[in-house]
């Protein structure tokens, strides 16, 4: 917030700054702009998430519909990149779940397959009904060490504190996701290694 004030302070005391500078500025400001809101609403997650019992609230559900619409969501950050996300379910995959709060899960999941995932990857998505449903997002980047595979659903965890500036996240999104499939009588797990990370979901 600080940095926000200052360079409005800057653009603010300077107008015949030279559109260039200005531009620029106009920029970084934005940038910190997005940056401090998606922190506020992260820290609204998790005094949510700590101050009260998650409430569900269950339909029917067709998983594969949610699935490829989250999917969908996500093209306009994966085509640049040359990535793509593929889907593959069952033609009919219904759970009596919260829809919401499982799409938040898999919203989470599948972002952080996306952030790092390598270049022109593919991302798979893959649901099945067994005992359980079962649903897995696979994706190929770097591995993560067989030590930290279980502290990434910790809240504030990041493999890597040198992303943060570069990934906008404070560590919270697995976090959650674990608390809403825990609240659904699930599990959520982690395998990685050099050949693929896959993230499973059982309901």
């Amino acid at each position: 917030l600080a940095s926000i004030i200052g360079y409005l302070s800057l653009l603010d005391e300077v107008p015949e700054m030279p559109a260039e500078q200005k531009a620029k500025y106009v920029g970084i400001t934005l940038d910190k702009a997005y940056r401090l809101e998606q922190l506020i609403e992260e820290f609204f997650d998790v005094t949510r998430f700590n101050l009260q019992t998650i409430v569900l609230t269950k339909q029917k559900l067709d998983l594969k519909l949610l699935l490829q619409q989250m999917a969908d969501e996500f093209y306009p950050l994966v085509e640049p990149a040359g990535k793509s996300i593929e889907v593959e379910t069952p033609d009919t995959l219904i759970y009596n779940g919260d829809g919401d709060k499982l799409a938040r899960v898999f919203n989470n999941i599948i972002k952080n397959a996306v952030t790092y995932s390598y270049e022109n990857t593919v991302i798979r998505i893959a649901a099945r009904q067994e005992d359980r449903i079962i649903v897995e997002v696979a994706s190929h980047g770097d591995p993560i060490p067989k030590h930290q595979q279980e502290q990434i659903f910790e809240k504030f965890f990041r493999l890597d504190s040198s992303r943060s500036s570069q990934t906008g996240g404070a560590g919270l999104g697995l976090a959650i996701a674990k608390e809403i499939v825990d609240a659904h009588g699930g599990d959520i797990s982690v395998r990685s290694d050099e050949e693929e990370t896959v993230f499973t979901v059982k309901l």
